[in-house]
């Protein structure tokens, strides 16, 4: 009977130290489960941290930056789109329109008269001729957009930024601007100097005007970098020849119009054409010593405009 005992006692015994070694390995066995656990999470969250800096160091972060840049600068203004070669005049008001031709972006802005405010670059593109559809003219459109003013015979459609440095001819690059300034004065400098430099950065023009009625500007101020230098531009717009003979600053030109007179009357139109466009302004042709009107029997008119094609040009 003692010895049946014993056995009960022993055989007991070993079931119970078989199930203590059973749960002391199960819980060293959840624990290293749970370790393993915890290391695949974090070779997991290293693994996405990994691809997601590299999402982000790629292009789509170039692409947000400029997302939230742009919505910086047109803050308070509608984004509208208008064809470059939109003859029309009108403007709407508080918009931005690119008006860079092609995959150029140069942002035009209007305030709320409706006036061409602001342009700006953050590159300057050279017009490319052997790339892009460019007409014999040296222009991408075959005329530039009507804005207020610009019939007048002193004032030119004045490109903001001229189609040799990419800009397209809506009424959003356009202003009415002197036609001496256009083509002769700090405009023209000011476009000869970025193409011979092959383009600028950082460029904005600021336009300002006499009074909320008129789109004729009062004045332009240019920032642009040539070369790593920044240059600043500022002038009225205001023929720069009177200006000049208004300050005492030019001398006698007489003989020299004469001469160019008399160069003009043989039929040599280099001496009138002075920015050797082909074309010839009412500007150029009274400052070559012609009177107006130049009819269409004269050998001058047909290197002139005739807007209403009535045969006579500067009546």
């Amino acid at each position: 009977m003692k010895t049946k005992m014993n056995y009960l006692m022993l055989l007991l015994t070993t079931i119970i130290m078989v199930g203590c070694t059973n749960v002391d390995n199960t819980s060293s066995t959840d624990g290293e489960t749970d370790s393993q656990e915890v290391t695949t999470v974090e070779t997991n969250k290293n693994s996405e941290k990994e691809e997601t800096i590299t999402t982000v160091v790629d292009e789509p972060v170039a692409e947000e930056t400029s997302t939230q840049s742009n919505d910086e600068r047109f803050a308070g203004y509608e984004l509208m789109e208008v064809d470059g070669g939109d003859l029309s005049g009108n403007r709407e008001s508080n918009v931005v329109v690119d008006i860079g031709y092609g995959d150029r972006e140069y942002w035009a802005f209007t305030n709320e008269y409706g006036q061409l405010v602001r342009v700006i670059a953050d590159e300057i593109i050279l017009q490319d001729d052997n790339s892009e559809p460019v007409l014999s003219s040296g222009r991408y459109y075959s005329d530039e957009a009507k804005v207020p003013g610009v019939e007048r015979d002193d004032l030119d459609e004045g490109h903001i930024i001229a189609d040799s440095l990419g800009g397209v001819s809506n009424a959003y690059n356009i202003t009415p601007q002197d036609s001496t300034l256009n083509r002769h004065g700090d405009q023209a400098y000011m476009e000869d100097a970025i193409r011979k430099a092959g383009g600028a950065t950082n460029f904005e023009a600021i336009i300002t005007y006499p009074n909320t009625e008129t789109q004729i500007p009062s004045h332009y101020k240019y920032t642009y970098t040539l070369k790593g230098n920044k240059i600043v531009d500022e002038f009225d717009n205001d023929n720069p020849d009177k200006v000049n003979e208004s300050l005492g600053l030019t001398e006698n030109k007489d003989s020299e119009s004469e001469s160019a007179s008399s160069a003009a009357n043989e039929g040599d139109i280099s001496s009138v054409d002075t920015n050797g466009n082909g074309q010839v302004t009412i500007a150029e042709a009274k400052a070559a010593g012609f009177s107006m009107p130049i009819t269409s029997d004269h050998w001058l008119y047909k290197y002139m405009r005739d807007n209403d094609n009535d045969g006579m040009v500067g009546e």
